[in-house]
């Protein structure tokens, strides 16, 4: 079973600013309802959601939160209808400055745990509380977001990137057993963004480099990579589940 974007309910966690809210404007402008959260970002969530029009709306939940969600998850149905699609796309806060990043020697399991807690225990949050309706309507598709430093960590942030490390395994074994409930689950692995507001601290020679060792010659911008979502969405994906695409110009293959 498939269903065209315009037939889809979106919930984009993370969605108040920087790529959720590149991924929450691509799904509306393919004609999908939009559930755009946020956990701070209040201000530019509701702006977002006015902007979008009648079709999204705008709500808060911290995705650590599992009784958070579900209210959240029962608000948006209320509101516009079952969820049929999630991006989990929620960071914790952090900044994309390789100077300043905490090096092996000095992390914290707080600022471990700070990570997996958002990236892993929110995606699980998430998932629980909206497959059951995915699995009684016979369909479902659920989109995360990684990191291409998985496979190429030149920066080592350990506590993003093993985050991010175990997200994808969540995204597989997760896969493995939707899969006979009609249910997919993808990653969408971006490079560095330009620009959102974790990586506005990364130097512009930073940004240059990137580009000039780039196949393409650019570093992909949150538009170019919300695109990519799209595709896990769509009805072209139909048969595709577990995969990790990653979406960053070519710097990195595999």
């Amino acid at each position: 079973m498939s269903k065209s974007l315009a037939d889809q309910t979106v919930l984009v966690t993370g969605a108040g600013r920087g790529f959720g809210a590149a991924i929450a404007r691509a799904f509306a402008r393919e004609g999908a309802k939009v559930v755009i959260n946020y956990r701070n970002s209040q201000a530019a969530a509701e702006g977002l959601a006015e902007k979008l029009g009648d079709r999204a709306v705008a709500l808060q939940a911290d995705v650590q939160d599992a009784s958070a969600v579900a209210a959240m998850v029962e608000q948006a149905e209320a509101s516009i209808g079952p969820i049929t699609t999630v991006v989990h796309n929620a960071l914790a806060d952090y900044s994309f400055n390789g100077d300043a990043r905490s090096s092996v020697e000095s992390l914290t399991s707080a600022e471990m745990v700070a990570q997996h807690s958002t990236a892993v225990l929110g995606a699980l949050n998430v998932i629980q509380a909206t497959t059951p309706a995915m699995a009684e309507a016979g369909f479902g598709r659920i989109v995360t977001i990684g990191t291409n430093l998985v496979q190429n960590p030149v920066v080592p942030y350990h506590d993003y990137t093993s985050a991010k490390a175990a997200l994808l395994a969540l995204t597989r074994t997760t896969a493995a057993e939707l899969g006979p409930k009609g249910i997919t689950v993808n990653m969408v692995s971006g490079g560095l963004l330009r620009t959102t507001d974790a990586s506005s601290a990364t130097p512009a020679e930073v940004f240059d480099y990137i580009a000039d060792v780039t196949p393409l010659r650019s570093v992909t911008t949150p538009d170019e990579a919300a695109d990519a979502v799209l595709f896990f969405a769509s009805p072209w994906s139909r048969a595709v589940t577990g995969q990790n695409l990653i979406v960053d110009g070519g710097l990195v293959f595999g």
